[in-house]
């Protein structure tokens, strides 16, 4: 049990001056005194992030939902504040505090008496095995290391055939000092039957090589990163997923679908009014570069084309729970890392035009993103998210044109009128040629996979949920999904005044409706079940082009009018 009057504070500095000399070796000869140590939480562990988007709802935390993943030290914080006004919690919401901070006391706490259950050290205050969170775990005044398993395995099975997904590996995290956080983990995993691929309408998560379609897929993912902190920033190395953008079902800035990729993370809030969020990533561009490809005796060894992205999250707290975000972007290749595109608080097409003396066709490819996300009214979230990737006036006031432009909008109603219930409505409509570029080096993709909304262009999607948590751990969602996307325009063969109609010839549509129950038993350890009615087709003006479509877009075992059984078990996300 934790107690709301007394709450978790650092000790003083033990062994300050190797510490600093560590430090000042790893991390730009500087020392910023008291910290909040950076470890970040994966995006994929979604009931963390769903519970602090509640108490932010109820007004009793302030969270810029707009940038994730957060930072394990950021959740533990965020929980024991809204642990300090449990007088405005209710029962459940009480326990799922007292639940999390089973794990996320670590952050807080520089000992592991918390953490006996199963424990094969019990004399020992610094040592623990435990069963919640599994984990084996040290921790004291100045290092701190926890490993913990990964498993699980989800079944799906219709009509039409029966699919698994199976992985396991391992997760680690620590701290040394109050400066030093880092992480990594290792997953491996096998698709009998491949239901992720970069065509597809799905919010799976991408995987970093290409299966058959039959034949499945097996594939390993590893996330880590290495961050140094201070008391109003961090910066750091890491290679993991991020999401840009607020929303419950799908960002349209960046989504966090693709396969993790390496990046250099740069945080900043200095004051209570403003944040400031950067990445320089190193994208897979899957495109081979043919001149420094070559022969290695009887190996032909590809070489791709190098790509990257910058991209920078300006936000702005006028008052308390309004955030008004403001950023861009720029994918570019050919050039090796520019300068310029290291500068974390440039406007990037300015950049661009100066390296190639305006001339767009020479140039790379540039984005602009607006959000606005507020809270002002208790128990309500409401947001927009605007992607822009090209704009022109004259376009505004001609109908025969658009812009390349992606909206999203939405909100949630939680714990009103009913205790326990949110519902959800969220909406995305992506005009053609949004996400798309002439050259293929520099799309907005890694891996192949959109970085941006999961319906990519010329598409409409509709996302409606209930969700109901009656008890600690158990989430219940009633959901309908209904999304649509048109013809396939390709930037190139048409130009960006040649008039592409906007969801004209609808080539693909999909209408769901799903019941699913999942519950977490022990911190991070899940059991899950699911049902999904769905009817998905593809259209043209012949049934082999719908095939096509149908073929591209979606796994074979959606095809049609089916009715899918969903059930699992997984330790770790």
């Amino acid at each position: 049990m934790l107690d709301s009057t007394t709450r978790y504070l650092v000790p003083g500095t033990q062994n300050k001056q190797t510490m600093k000399k560590l430090t000042i070796i790893l991390f730009l000869l500087i020392s910023f005194g008291v910290t909040s140590q950076v470890v970040y939480e994966s995006v994929q562990r979604t009931n963390i992030y769903d519970f602090l988007d509640e108490m932010a709802n109820e007004k009793l935390i302030d969270i810029n939902s707009v940038v994730k993943p957060y930072s394990r030290t950021f959740i533990a914080e965020k929980l024991q504040e809204a642990y300090d006004q449990k007088g405005q919690l209710n029962k459940r919401q009480i326990q799922e505090i007292e639940f999390y901070m089973k794990d996320y006391r670590l952050e807080l706490v520089y000992n592991t008496k918390g953490m006996k259950p199963l424990n094969i050290f019990p004399k020992k205050d610094h040592y623990a095995s435990s069963l919640d969170p599994m984990a084996v775990t040290y921790r004291d005044s100045m290092i701190a290391f926890s490993l913990r398993p990964i498993w699980g395995i989800e079944y799906f099975i219709n009509s039409n055939e029966s699919a698994f997904h199976r992985w396991g590996g391992v997760e680690g995290f620590g701290y040394i000092g109050k400066n030093l956080g880092a992480y990594s983990s290792l997953r491996d995993n096998h698709e009998n039957v491949t239901l992720t691929s970069p065509t597809y309408f799905n919010q799976r998560l991408g995987t970093p090589v290409k299966g058959s379609v039959k034949g499945g897929i097996d594939y390993s993912e590893a996330r880590g990163g290495l961050m140094y902190s201070w008391k109003w920033g961090a910066i750091g190395l890491v290679k993991d997923q991020l999401i840009w953008g607020n929303n419950y079902y799908g960002s349209n800035i960046l989504s966090g679908r693709t396969p993790s990729f390496g990046q250099i993370k740069l945080q900043l809030k200095p004051v209570r009014w403003f944040e400031f969020n950067y990445i320089h990533g190193w994208l897979v561009s899957d495109v081979i570069d043919s001149t420094r490809s070559y022969w290695d005796g009887d190996t032909y060894r590809e070489v791709m084309h190098s790509k990257f992205i910058a991209a920078n999250m300006f936000t702005f707290i006028p008052f308390r729970h309004l955030n008004i975000s403001i950023g861009n972007s720029i994918v570019y290749s050919d050039i090796g890392v520019q300068a310029a595109y290291l500068v974390p608080f440039l406007f990037y097409k300015s950049v661009d035009h100066t390296l190639n003396s305006t001339n767009n066709y020479a140039g790379q490819n540039s984005q602009l993103f607006f959000d606005i996300s507020s809270r002002n009214i208790k128990h309500l979230h409401l947001f927009f998210s605007f992607f822009v990737d090209e704009f022109s006036i004259s376009r505004v006031t001609n109908s025969d044109v658009h812009n390349f432009l992606s909206y999203k909008g939405g909100f949630r109603l939680s714990n009103w009128p009913v205790q326990n219930l949110s519902l959800i409505t969220e909406y995305t409509y992506t005009l053609p040629m949004t996400y798309q570029h002439r050259t293929s080096s520099s799309t907005f993709e890694s891996n192949s996979y959109n970085l941006g909304h999961y319906m990519r262009d010329n598409s409409q999607d509709l996302y409606l949920a209930l969700i109901y948590k009656p008890i600690r751990g158990l989430r219940i969602d009633l959901s309908y999904n209904f999304a649509q996307h048109g013809n396939n325009y390709v930037y190139g063969v048409y130009r960006p005044d040649d008039g592409a109609p906007i969801l004209k010839d609808i080539t693909w549509q999909k209408s769901m409706i799903g019941l699913r129950a999942k519950y977490e038993f022990i911190n991070n350890a899940y059991v899950f079940a699911g049902v999904y009615f769905s009817d998905i087709n593809g259209y043209d003006v012949d049934d082999e082009t719908a095939e096509y479509y149908l073929e591209k877009f979606t796994p074979e075992m959606y095809w049609g009018n089916t009715t899918t059984i969903n059930l699992g078990f997984n330790i770790g996300f």
